[in-house]
């Protein structure tokens, strides 16, 4: 069977389960779970389970070819956004349009809102940077910018993007997480006692508590500082990285909605998870 073929059976399957799952539950749900199921009852299972996505079509995204360095690109904020090599125009439109969803206003995943956000000067950690989008987006707010990321095909779109900044951007290539050798770093290992940080931005694909697990001493020394850390990778995520964050003296909240990883092929129920925790130590 095609693969293709495949994902529209598991999606169908996914979406008839937990539409079962929540019409079964004897407590009244939640009007941020009716949204969702609301979403549900018209569309097929996405990520995002929001009718805001509908807005974002792929076609519509123009691809540049850079003829000085051989990579393609995109604009984002009047700023070239770099991808793999290997990437096709196609793939590009696809990750990027991602993206463009992932960061909205309304999504679950978005790192900011209005009472939460970097400020002009703050010092921005980018943790699993990948392309380096939310980076890009503040390059000209933050006073310097740390990306760690330890897939080697993003150093040089990485290093191509923020060329302009290079003066301001330190790409680490390496993975950020709770232990020190060759190929991974703690946080509190590469940075010194007493350097100033201002916002962590954390998505490491499921290593998140990993990651807390490295940062300790950060997590109890630097005032203020803000964090947003992704928990849908794991169901028990947002109650795990909560507490931790909480016993270091940060006010936490959840994103708003929930996301729907219906590629994780152990989801089960409750299926619905929340996106990121924002905290914040005053």
């Amino acid at each position: 069977m095609p693969k293709f073929m495949r994902k529209k059976i598991v999606a169908k399957t996914l979406r008839t389960s937990v539409l079962k799952y929540y019409n079964n539950q004897t407590q009244p749900l939640s009007e941020e779970v009716e949204k969702v199921l609301g979403y549900l009852r018209n569309k097929s299972v996405a990520m995002f389970p929001y009718y805001f996505q509908d807005k974002y079509i792929k076609e519509d995204i123009e691809v540049h070819d850079d003829p000085d360095n051989g990579l393609r690109y995109v604009w984002l904020d009047n700023k070239r956004l770099y991808f793999k090599r290997r990437w096709s125009k196609q793939r590009i439109r696809i990750s990027f349009n991602e993206l463009m969803k992932e960061q909205d206003v309304e999504s679950p995943h978005c790192y900011e809102n209005e009472t939460f956000k970097l400020e002009q000067g703050d010092v921005l950690v980018d943790i699993g940077a990948a392309e380096g989008n939310f980076a890009l987006c503040k390059v000209e707010i933050a006073s310097r910018i740390i990306l760690f990321e330890s897939n080697k095909e993003w150093m040089e779109p990485l290093n191509a993007t923020f060329a302009p900044w290079k003066d301001k951007v330190t790409i680490v290539k390496k993975f950020a997480g709770d232990v020190t050798n060759t190929t991974s770093i703690t946080l509190d290992d590469y940075f010194a006692a007493g350097e100033k940080l201002s916002f962590l931005k954390i998505d490491v694909e499921g290593a998140e508590s990993k990651l807390l697990s490295g940062c300790k001493r950060i997590l109890q020394e630097q005032i203020p500082l803000k964090v947003a850390i992704c928990t849908y990778h794991h169901q028990e995520d947002e109650q795990v990285l909560t507490t931790i964050l909480k016993n270091s003296g940060f006010e936490t909240s959840p994103s708003k909605g929930f996301v729907l990883l219906f590629t994780d092929r152990k989801l089960k129920a409750p299926y619905l998870r929340r996106g990121l925790v924002r905290a914040i130590k005053r």
